[in-house]
């Protein structure tokens, strides 16, 4: 079965004040129920809807620390996959 599977990844070093500004952009676009991501090279929209599976870890090791911040959901509104019809053939 063959899904589409459009992505967008950005990293860069950003001070406080700028990280606060992309989590406030976060809380209010899950707020209205639309997030839009984009930068020189490419862009993504997503509508978060429904039930999100949260999933936060933090970790301290030596002088490295680390927050990650995980959320998905199912889309409803998608175009349903197409089925393909399925053969199991004994050799």
């Amino acid at each position: 079965m063959k899904r589409q599977k459009n992505s967008f990844r950005h990293e860069s070093l950003q001070d406080q004040e700028s990280v606060l500004a992309i989590m406030q952009a976060l809380t209010n676009g899950l707020a209205k129920g639309k997030l839009t991501f984009s930068d020189d090279d490419d862009s993504l929209s997503l509508k978060p809807e429904g039930l999100l599976a949260v999933k936060l870890t933090a970790s301290q090791e030596d002088n490295r620390n680390r927050i990650n911040l995980r959320l998905s959901w199912e889309s409803r509104g998608g175009r349903p996959a197409k089925k393909k019809a399925l053969s199991v053939r004994p050799k």
